[in-house]
């Protein structure tokens, strides 16, 4: 695997990073989050390879997340719990998730994927 992209394909941010990497020619394999949801493992590996704080993880904007009403739980959860539930359900975990060696994009902002492939305007 030279670089994977984790997304959900009806997500229009997904899309737009799927187009994004198609536009600079950057070859990726895809894995679709809910058919096969990062592993407490893997999320754990992509947290420590990543800048981002464990929240950063989270869809906060999805249903999932608004239904479980983990917005005041989620201060309260260890990152063994965090990383659990992260695990339970693919619609729980922002997207798309970039990895490339040991290397983590979480989310697609363009500026930072620019600098992730050492690109300049």
């Amino acid at each position: 695997m030279e670089i994977l992209l984790i997304w959900y394909p009806k997500c229009s941010t997904c899309r737009n990073a799927k187009k994004w990497l198609d536009e600079h020619g950057i070859v990726v394999e895809t894995r679709h989050i809910v058919e096969e949801n990062p592993s407490k493992a893997e999320l754990k590996q992509f947290w420590e390879w990543s800048s981002y704080p464990l929240k950063r993880f989270f869809n906060t904007s999805g249903m999932v997340y608004r239904d479980l009403g983990l917005k005041d739980k989620i201060k309260e959860m260890s990152e063994e719990e965090m990383l659990s539930l992260l695990a339970s359900n693919g619609m729980l975990v922002k997207r798309p998730i970039l990895i490339q060696k040991d290397k983590v994009l979480v989310g697609f902002k363009e500026e930072e994927w620019q600098k992730f492939f050492n690109m300049t305007k």
